[in-house]
């Protein structure tokens, strides 16, 4: 029986560039876990343990989570998962990161979400969230019955601080020079794979095709060296 070899993969892309939903897609058409550092991160610091007691820290004064810090939480995610396929979502962030990360395992493929600043820009602020439920809701396509109130219950709307037009200009551009020496990084690695577009679902079919040809390839390699 020819083994399947584990793929390791990283997706990148700025806040509502449609990375949540690629994710999505990518895990249940691949079988990979889906790791978000946030999630992990959020777990760690609610759990209190040493590491997320050592982040709140940070984040309470204001501080960014040292790469070293950031790395280790990650990394021993990531090994209490053993030997299975995962995509890692927002992480890393910095070439310090990359190289930890690269120090431990092989990143076979980086997919990187390229969607124009003034599409996001128009997708985040046309957001507005029922806060009690959770609910999403989008002016454009998939707004309420009732301008600015919840279907269900027919509460108020409130539009997240994150979701303010001079907010979404600050984090894209704060995003975007964080990440491009990371994606110089990768790029320079040969393993960067960019998706331009503007609608996730016509960026999607691009993604699938390449990552099913990724996969194939993958296991022609373990297949060749196996025989």
């Amino acid at each position: 029986m020819v083994l399947q070899r584990v793929v390791r993969a990283v997706i990148m892309g700025p806040p509502g560039s449609g990375k949540g939903t690629v994710s999505g897609r990518i895990t249940k058409s691949f079988g990979l876990n889906h790791l978000s550092s946030g999630d992990i991160l959020r777990t760690n610091i609610n759990a209190k343990t040493e590491l997320g007691l050592l982040m709140k820290s940070c984040i309470d004064q204001g501080q960014l989570v040292p790469d070293d810090v950031m790395s280790r939480l990650i990394l021993s995610h990531l090994r209490t998962i053993g030997q299975s396929g995962w995509l890692l979502d927002g992480f890393p962030r910095t070439v310090a990161q990359s190289e930890a990360l690269d120090d431990a395992y092989t990143v076979d493929t980086v997919i990187n979400l390229n969607v124009p600043f003034e599409t996001i820009k128009q997708r985040l602020t046309s957001r507005w969230i029922h806060l009690p439920s959770g609910r999403v809701y989008n002016v454009d396509f998939n707004p309420p019955k009732r301008p600015g109130f919840d279907d269900e219950t027919g509460e108020a709307l409130v539009q997240r601080n994150d979701d303010k037009p001079e907010t979404v200009i600050r984090r894209l551009k704060s995003y975007e020079n964080q990440t491009e020496p990371v994606l110089e990084y990768y790029r320079s690695k040969g393993v960067l794979e960019t998706f331009t577009g503007t609608e996730t679902n016509k960026i999607w079919p691009h993604v699938e095709a390449f990552l099913h040809s990724k996969f194939s390839s993958l296991r022609q390699k373990v297949a060749q060296k196996d025989s």
